[in-house]
């Protein structure tokens, strides 16, 4: 007899199918950008460009912790939505319990190399006198102590969306975002803890989302085949390396941004904190445009792995075109959005004149990137779904660090601090061009018709 979840993946009609994963899926990714922009708004309410100009060099830091948990989680849930998909629910419960282990040990092991190297990993991050202790607050509550859970929450989300429960995963991540977002003014101003207490609030908060995925999977142990029991821990039957190198494109896009950031970071230091200040900002309100584009991207990765190991082409063809075609529209309007009101959306976050004008000035450059984002994004969770490794590794490096790393460089030596963010849609443009070629012989070897083909059938 199929369960509810089964006739999700297989049955239910495939627009219906993709909503009821990637809603709840984008509404968790957008919640979550609300709460890390948090930190940076209410930190800003404090009017000191210097420690909004830490949040923004320690974010690099920090966005580590995400390419850990889609490491672990983007991994394992292909590698479990794939497994069930075929019958194999011993080997889904070896995949969960192996990524939730692991995932939580790597994770203990960065926060506390933060804390034992930030004497050199801060300074090279961009850090000066005026940033330092700042900084170094901030990265000892939300890493030192809070890397496990804030891995956990995110990695948690991912596999237990693979089995189907979208909707439980996505409020684990609103229940984080929701209680940063209460937290972070109460322990900034009520407490007085400025940018530290915006640290501790982002640790709490992952520490009570975690909380609530471990209590959730130990209640529904009748329906799910993730477990938190060690005993079904395993290094065999290629689980860790179906895992790691299919969630390795992920990690390493996340790897590639935070290289990219710091570089950006370190090119306009030499302008002023402010420009820094300016730049965090932009980024952080140009996340809701990549968070769409993610949430739809991975929302639909277990629909498009079932389907393609039960070999249900038609299926899955469907599902790759009603997400391209929502990411596309969605990602659209947002920029339209983003750009007409940089200057209002910049400014809501601090009220200083040479701030507001970096930043006004780098949103409106780094919108416009949001369809090519979207088009990417789609490609790289496809061949994700489908258990391809080098392929979105490629695109994933060219996004972040490839491309737009050199053109920073040059775009430095020619232009100067109002040229460098142009660097970011020249890579985001580039990476979308490499991955449509890339994904053309992928999209025939997979039964589905070319893209020419298919705009032909629909026209008639």
């Amino acid at each position: 007899m199929k369960t509810n979840k089964t006739e999700l993946f297989e049955k239910t009609p495939v627009p219906r199918a993709v909503l009821a994963l990637v809603v709840p899926t984008v509404i968790s990714q957008i919640i979550t950008v609300i709460y890390n922009m948090a930190d940076t708004f209410f930190v800003g309410q404090v009017g000191d460009p210097n420690q909004v100009a830490a949040a923004s060099l320690s974010l690099p830091l920090f966005l580590v912790t995400t390419g850990l948990a889609n490491l672990f989680g983007i991994g394992g849930a292909s590698l479990i939505s794939r497994s069930l998909g075929l019958g194999d629910a011993e080997k889904a419960r070896r995949t969960s319990a192996f990524c939730i282990w692991t995932a939580a040990a790597a994770a203990f092991l960065y926060g506390i190399g933060i804390f034992a190297l930030r004497g050199v990993i801060l300074p090279a991050v961009g850090a000066d006198e005026f940033t330092y202790d700042f900084c170094a607050s901030y990265l000892f509550w939300t890493l030192t102590v809070g890397a496990v859970p804030t891995v956990l929450n995110a990695a948690l989300a991912h596999l237990v969306r693979a089995e189907g429960y979208s909707g439980q995963a996505s409020f684990g991540v609103a229940l984080g975002g929701g209680l940063n977002i209460l937290l972070d003014p109460l322990f900034i101003f009520a407490f007085h803890m400025e940018i530290t207490g915006a640290a501790v609030a982002t640790m709490l908060s992952n520490l009570l989302a975690t909380l609530y995925f471990i209590i959730l999977i130990r209640a529904k142990r009748g329906n799910f085949h993730l477990t938190l029991n060690p005993r079904h821990y395993s290094l065999s039957d290629g689980i860790p390396k179906e895992v790691l190198l299919v969630g390795l494109p992920s990690s390493i896009m996340n790897v590639m941004g935070i290289f990219s950031n710091i570089t950006l970071n370190k090119l306009l230091v030499n302008y002023s904190n402010a420009a820094v200040a300016g730049i965090g900002i932009a980024k952080k309100i140009d996340m809701l445009a990549f968070a769409i584009a993610n949430g739809l991207s991975q929302g639909v990765i277990p629909l498009i792995g079932y389907n393609f190991s039960t070999k249900n082409t038609q299926r899955m063809r469907e599902a790759i075109r009603v997400t391209l075609t929502l990411s596309l529209a969605v990602t659209t309007v947002g920029a339209v959005l983003l750009f007409t009101c940089a200057n209002p959306l910049v400014k809501a976050f601090i009220d200083d004149a040479e701030t507001v004008r970096y930043g006004s000035m780098f949103q409106r450059i780094i919108c416009i990137t949001g369809p090519f984002t979207a088009i990417t994004t789609v490609i790289i969770s496809i061949f994700q779904s489908v258990g391809q490794k080098g392929k979105p590794l490629v695109l994933s490096m060219l996004r972040k660090g490839g491309l737009d790393v050199p053109f920073m460089f040059l775009l430095d030596a020619l232009g100067g601090a109002n040229a460098i963010a142009w660097a970011t849609p020249i890579a985001d443009c580039g990476a979308m061009l490499v991955g449509i070629l890339l994904f053309v012989p992928q999209w025939k070897k997979m039964g589905i018709p070319s893209p020419s083909s298919a705009s032909s059938a629909m026209r008639k």
